[in-house]
């Protein structure tokens, strides 16, 4: 059964027909209806002229009379009832003595009762008592669905018990260097005493920086599973609400409950959210945001040292959180966890692959190696696709083939069924021609692997060539051979065509950030080893929106400009000096591509070497 943040159960979502509070609303609507009505629904006695009923009187024939209000029953001797109406302002007795007769001559029982006002009390009892039965209600209903509206203050963090993580070290695959770093984390928690008996001091922060989908979350599950303590997970836009003051009460009620079943763990997601660099506020800056991240530091910096609580967060941008947060004696330890190596891709691959039938042709080795600069969520997202399109297709196991195409249905999107005239498909088939022809003859590119007029997410056609291997440099030549087989595309529509289409606006647009990056950031321009602008992106923006900002000079300015159009042509020329002298080649491939639409890296070899 699920488990509240306390501890406790938490409230399960009780049908509505089982809760109290359902009726109790249709009591009280049945009462209401019965005191509306209730006269309506009994029986009614014999209506007659109050005359009549005077000369009954006389005439000795009456046996009981009451009176209500205005209305006379009469009940005669025989048992017949009777009713009739006086007057308003008017009592009976005064009637009786005017027809010259006398209460005390009824031979039974008289007896005046007042009847209920429902005119004048229901209007108020509904007015008042329905909408607040009603408001009661749908509170209970609120709270058993786990989103009690008086509850504002309280942490949405969800608390994996102690021993109920089930996730360890052996579950994240690589990362074998994050792993050595959290370990004596872990250590700490079970054994706290082997350090305080020294004098060391764990961290109480831990920030985990890496690009989404590496496996942050996964990591902090990973070490509160083997060091054996709850895990409190929480999302930093979850302490965020529209009333000010929330964000710190949950942050108030999430630190109480660490500290009450220590030694345990937090876990803040994407503390971006909440942490970012304070007085960047337009009207002041205290906003809820600086609120809520003002009360971390303040919990953070309330610890007593014998106090076993760890905070770790997780956040792709470091460079936006507020210097006061990574501080010493706050998050004080930074773990990277980058993108997984070939070695660690095959491990993930291993840990998804499990359950799954997959055939025996299928290399681990060579799936890792063509999944270069995939996360660990992309390579089981890819995984997933497959086995999808595998019983799609009616297939018992998992092929290569499938694996291939989920790859790039990852990277590129779902194949489309376009409809493009002949024309067309030829511009596309001599624009991606143009790409292969041009990585081919640059010995810096990688071998192409596929080339495709299919359409597939935003593209007509794509030609991939992925890394054989992991980089972490990129030296400035590969840079420029980068952009000059961006730039095949565009040039082989010029050479073959004599005109441009816009089918190449994605090429030149990464080709331009390549050479703006190679001018601004890693010094490779004539320009020389200098970084112009800044990361503070963030106080970057909010200058320019304000019109106080500028880079650098006018004159800088261009000069970056003019070295960008440098390169940028450069490669142009390259790329139309390689087609021109490959001119068989691209016809070749182009009507190969007309023909089967796609080809593999050894039908493209076939077809290249052939010219």
């Amino acid at each position: 059964m699920a488990k509240s943040p306390k501890g406790k159960e938490a409230p399960q979502n009780v049908p509505f027909y089982k809760n109290i509070f359902f009726y109790l609303l249709i009591f009280f609507f049945v009462w209401l209806v019965v005191g509306m009505f209730g006269d309506a629904l009994t029986p009614q006695a014999e209506e007659r002229p109050l005359n009549e009923i005077i000369q009954l009187i006389k005439d000795e024939e009456v046996q009981n009379i009451t009176v209500k209000g205005n209305s006379i029953e009469v009940q005669k001797k025989d048992g017949t009832e009777l009713i009739t109406e006086k007057e308003e302002g008017v009592s009976f007795s005064e009637i009786m003595a005017a027809h010259e007769l006398n209460i005390d001559d009824i031979p039974g029982e008289y007896k005046v009762e007042r009847p209920t006002p429902w005119g004048e009390i229901l209007p108020t009892v509904i007015s008042i008592a329905f909408p607040v039965l009603i408001l009661v209600f749908f509170l209970s209903r609120l709270k058993g669905a786990g989103g009690d509206i008086l509850s504002f203050g309280k942490s949405k963090a969800k608390l994996f018990q102690k021993g109920k993580t089930d996730v360890s070290f052996d579950d994240v695959a690589g990362n074998e260097e994050a792993k050595k770093e959290v370990s004596e984390i872990v250590d700490f928690l079970r054994y706290p005493e082997k350090y305080r008996k020294l004098g060391a001091r764990i961290p109480k922060g831990i920030l985990l920086v890496g690009p989404a989908g590496v496996g942050k979350t996964l990591m902090a599950k990973a070490i509160a599973g083997e060091a054996d303590v709850p895990f409190y997970s929480v999302a930093g836009s979850e302490f965020m609400e529209m009333l000010v003051g929330v964000g710190s009460a949950r942050v108030r009620d999430l630190f109480a409950m660490a500290k009450a079943s220590q030694p345990s763990l937090i876990f803040i997601d994407e503390i971006d959210a909440i942490g970012r660099q304070r007085g960047m506020g337009i009207g002041g800056g205290h906003d809820e945001r600086e609120q809520t991240l003002n009360q971390i530091l303040t919990e953070m910096d309330g610890f007593d040292p014998r106090t076993n609580v760890i905070v770790i967060a997780a956040t792709n941008r470091p460079d936006m959180l507020d210097p006061a947060l990574v501080r010493a004696g706050r998050f004080d330890r930074r773990i990277r966890i980058p993108l997984p190596d070939l070695k660690d891709r095959e491990e993930i691959i291993k840990i998804h692959i499990r359950g799954k039938k997959v055939a025996d042709d299928v290399d681990i080795k060579s799936l890792a190696k063509k999944t270069v600069g995939f996360s660990g969520a992309d390579i089981e997202n890819m995984l997933n696709e497959a086995a999808i399109l595998a019983a799609r297709e009616n297939k018992d196991m998992i092929y290569e083939g499938d694996l291939e195409e989920a790859s790039i249905k990852v990277t590129l999107g779902p194949e489309r069924k376009t409809l493009q005239s002949e024309e067309e498909r030829k511009i596309t088939a001599y624009h991606e021609a143009g790409h292969a022809i041009v990585a081919s003859n640059l010995p810096e590119m990688d071998p192409v692997n596929r080339v495709s007029i299919t359409a597939r997410g935003g593209s007509l056609g794509h030609t991939s060539f992925p890394p054989e291997r992991d980089r972490y440099k990129e030296t400035r030549t590969r840079l420029e051979s980068i952009i000059t087989s961006m730039l095949g595309g565009r040039a082989s529509e010029d050479i073959f065509f004599n005109e441009f289409t816009s089918g190449a606006a994605d090429d030149i647009e990464r080709a331009t950030k390549i050479a703006r990056k190679m001018v601004t950031e890693y010094g490779m321009s004539k320009l020389g080893p200098i970084a112009f602008g800044s990361k503070d992106s963030e106080k970057i923006w909010l200058a320019r929106q304000m019109g106080e900002y500028s880079a650098q000079s006018e004159e800088i300015t261009a000069k970056i400009d003019r070295e960008i159009k440098r390169i940028i042509d450069e490669a142009y020329s390259k790329a139309k000096e390689i087609l021109k002298d490959n001119e068989e080649a691209i016809e070749k491939v182009s009507q190969k591509l007309l023909e089967k639409e796609t080809l593999t890296q050894d039908e493209f070899d076939a077809v290249y070497k052939k010219s």
